[in-house]
C-alpha cells in the first residue's frame, strides 16, 4: 500500500494504523489528519479516490462525510448565539411562526441542538426530490407532531436535524447553512469543507460506496445487542422511521445531491478540512478561531445522556456535537464532535489539544463507532 503524506515525529503510531485499516479493514480510499495545538502534525492518504475505480487518492480528494456534516453545521447557531443573534433558551416558534403547530411551541432552540426535540421522524417521509428544496424540508418537520414530549427525553434526529438547524439560520440570518459555512468558516478557515458542493470543486469529489467488513475482521466484531438489531429490523421502529425521513435514501454520488445543502447529511471535506475545523473550535489555527472558549465549554456540557430513543443505545450529547462514550469514543472525557453514518469522523479534544479528521469512500454498516476511525483514534491516544 502507498501511503502519502506526512507524520511528525512521535506519531508514527497514526501512519501505522492508517496502513493496518487498508491492509486488515477494507478502506479502498481514505485519508487522515491530525492537528495539536493549531498546527498540523498528520496528513495521510491512500487508496483509490473512488470506492469503485483505480484513480489514485490525490492531496486534495473530497468525500462525503454524512453526519460528520453535523458537527461542522453546528458552529453556526453557535456562532449566532455568540454574536446575540440567537437565544438557545428560546422557544424555536420565536424565530419560526410556522413550527408551533401541533404542540410544538414548547421545543426550544437548544433542544434542536441536544436532540431533545421530539421530532426524529416523519409521519410522511419526502422524497429525494423534495430533500433537494430547501423549503420542503423544513415545512414537512413544521407539519410534524412531537412522538415525545419535547425536552424530556433524547433521540438522534438522523435527518430532521439537518432542516430544523438550517431553518433556525434562515429565519436569523435571511440565509441557508451552506452559505454562513462558506462565508464565515471554510473560507477564513481555508478549510476544503463544503455543504452544498460548487459546480468548481465537484471533480476533488470521490464516487462512495457500500463496502463489506473483510471476513477476519467481521469475526472479531462484537455482536450488537438483541435490542438494537430488533430495531434495525422493525420497519415502524423510530429507528428505522429516522433514517427514512428521506425515502428512497438519495444517491448520494448524484452530482444534484451534492450541490443542495443538507446540514445533517450531506457535507463534503477532505480529512484536512474537517481536522482544521475542529483545531480552529478549540484554538486559532493561522490567526481565525471559530468559537471563544466560552462558547466551547456550552457546546460540550453534557445535555442528554443514557438510553438514545433511536440509536437504541447510550448516546451522549451537548449542544450539535456527540460527546465521548460508549456509543463514539473520542480521544477522552472532555472531547466532542461527530461521526459519519458509514465511517467518517470529526473532533476536538481541548484538553490535548487535539483536532482530527478522518473520511473514507468505502461505507460500511456502522453508526457511530467504525473500526478504522477508532483504530486511528487509539494510536493518536498513544502519541499524546
Amino acid at each position: 500500500m502507498d501511503v502519502n503524506g506526512t507524520v511528525e515525529a512521535g506519531f508514527e503510531p497514526v501512519r501505522d494504523a492508517f496502513v493496518r485499516n487498508f491492509e486488515q479493514l477494507g478502506d479502498r480510499g481514505a485519508a487522515v489528519a491530525v492537528y495539536r495545538d493549531g498546527r498540523k502534525v498528520v496528513d495521510l492518504w491512500a487508496g483509490t479516490k473512488d470506492v469503485d475505480g483505480t484513480e489514485p487518492w490525490q492531496r486534495g480528494t473530497a468525500q462525503i462525510v454524512r453526519s460528520a456534516t453535523k458537527g461542522v453545521a453546528a458552529a453556526v447557531p453557535l456562532m449566532l448565539a455568540e454574536s446575540g443573534r440567537l437565544d438557545l433558551d428560546a422557544p424555536v416558534g420565536e424565530y419560526w411562526p410556522e413550527f408551533k403547530a401541533h404542540g410544538k411551541e414548547r421545543v426550544l432552540v437548544r433542544h434542536v441542538l441536544n436532540h431533545r426535540a421530539g421530532l426524529p421522524v416523519l409521519d410522511h417521509p419526502i422524497t429525494p426530490a423534495q430533500a433537494l428544496d430547501p423549503a420542503q424540508g423544513p415545512a414537512a418537520v413544521a407539519a410534524q407532531a412531537p412522538v415525545w414530549e419535547p425536552g424530556t427525553d433524547h433521540g438522534y434526529h438522523a435527518l430532521t436535524y439537518g432542516w430544523l438547524l438550517d431553518e433556525l439560520v434562515r429565519r436569523v440570518t435571511g440565509h441557508g447553512t451552506g452559505e454562513w459555512i462558506a462565508e464565515r468558516i471554510a473560507g477564513p478557515l481555508g478549510a476544503d469543507l463544503w455543504l452544498g458542493l460548487p459546480e468548481a470543486e465537484a471533480h476533488r469529489a470521490g464516487r462512495v460506496g457500500r463496502v463489506d467488513a473483510p471476513e477476519a475482521a467481521a469475526a472479531l466484531r462484537m455482536r450488537p445487542k438483541r435490542s438494537v438489531t430488533e430495531a434495525y429490523e422493525d420497519p415502524g421502529s423510530l429507528t428505522n422511521r429516522a433514517f427514512d425521513a428521506i425515502t428512497p435514501f438519495p444517491d448520494q454520488n448524484d452530482p444534484a445531491y451534492r450541490a443542495s445543502a443538507l446540514p445533517a447529511t450531506n457535507g463534503i471535506a477532505t480529512a484536512d478540512g474537517l481536522a482544521r475545523f475542529y483545531a480552529a473550535t478549540i484554538g486559532a489555527v493561522d490567526g481565525v478561531r471559530l468559537l471563544s472558549p466560552d462558547t466551547v465549554e456550552r457546546a460540550r456540557a453534557e445535555e442528554s445522556a443514557g438510553p438514545d430513543r433511536v440509536l437504541v443505545v447510550n448516546t451522549r450529547f451537548g449542544l450539535g456535537y456527540m460527546l465521548h462514550g460508549s456509543a463514539s469514543p473520542f480521544l477522552g472525557p472532555g472531547s466532542f464532535g461527530h461521526p459519519g453514518r458509514g465511517g467518517s469522523l470529526g473532533f476536538a479534544d481541548p484538553e490535548s489539544g487535539i483536532a482530527f479528521g478522518y473520511v473514507t469512500n468505502g461505507l460500511r454498516k456502522t453508526v457511530t463507532a467504525d473500526p478504522r476511525a477508532q483504530a486511528l483514534v487509539r494510536a493518536v491516544r498513544a502519541a499524546v
